[in-house]
């Protein structure tokens, strides 16, 4: 169980503007109405109703949207969540609710929207609603990955190599069609998704912390060009790599880099 001290809910909405944040607890963001475009770390989503984002503690994060939007936000000491729960959630930072975590949040939908609920009366049902949350979602994630996990290895350590499913079955000691039989039991995945997640979390790092060309980080995380780097960055952010580097060194307050002068 979760002390109650330590759990607190409220329901929110965004605006398009930047609300960059992180405090020294984590947090669970459960959207009831609408989307919202996040940046968790130098990890880039949106998450809609049936899905959430966690951020863990002291994680600079963001959220905005467009549109209408309501969402449970849950504040809570990360230690209360299983050690495997939180390594998963912190390793995906976004992912699906199972029907039966979207069920609880649905009754709490409903228990919220009863505006004569005291702050106490709603407080007490948080506390016996957030475990069996957690207990659910901790039910509804792969617990493990033996079998994959050399492969794993060798793919976050060297992600721009020419990797095809031929390859990664012989690393991970298996067929191909068992290595997707376990990329979908055990990651909720292709190995072919898995790693282009895995590309475009590194090239967005990448665009974040450095100055680093857009021609080089194709080259360097696997991708056959520029236009096939600007082509997944714009399908997963809304944003070319160039104007996404823009836009996040602006809200970290990174100076860019200066112009170079004309020899």
């Amino acid at each position: 169980m979760v002390p109650p001290s330590s759990l607190s809910l409220d329901l929110r909405s965004y605006g398009p503007d930047s609300t960059t944040d992180s405090h020294a607890f984590a947090q669970i963001v459960l959207p009831l109405e609408g989307g919202l475009t996040m940046e968790i770390g130098a990890r880039g989503g949106r998450v809609g109703r049936g899905e959430l984002a966690f951020v863990e503690t002291d994680m600079r994060h963001d959220q905005i949207s467009a549109h209408a939007n309501r969402s449970f936000i849950l504040d809570l000491d990360p230690d209360a969540l299983h050690p495997h729960l939180r390594e998963e959630l912190g390793r995906r930072s976004y992912c699906a609710l199972s029907p039966a975590a979207n069920k609880l949040v649905d009754f709490m939908a409903l228990m919220a929207a009863q505006q004569n609920a005291s702050r106490e009366t709603t407080q007490a049902m948080v506390d016996r609603w957030a475990p069996l949350l957690f207990e659910t979602l901790a039910g509804g994630i792969p617990k493990a990955r033996l079998r994959l996990a050399t492969l794993l290895d060798r793919l976050e350590a060297e992600p721009g190599q020419d990797w095809t499913a031929a390859t990664m079955a012989r690393h991970a000691g298996v067929g191909v069609s068992r290595l997707h039989e376990l990329f979908r039991l055990e990651l909720d995945s292709t190995p072919r998704a898995w790693l282009s997640e895995l590309r475009l979390k590194r090239v967005r790092e990448a665009l974040v912390s450095g100055h680093i060309s857009i021609a080089e980080l194709a080259y360097r995380f696997g991708y056959s060009d520029q236009s096939a780097l600007t082509r997944a960055m714009r399908k997963a952010t809304g944003l070319p790599p160039a104007a996404y580097r823009r836009q996040m060194q602006e809200i970290r307050g990174i100076e860019p880099e200066p112009a170079s002068k004309p020899v």
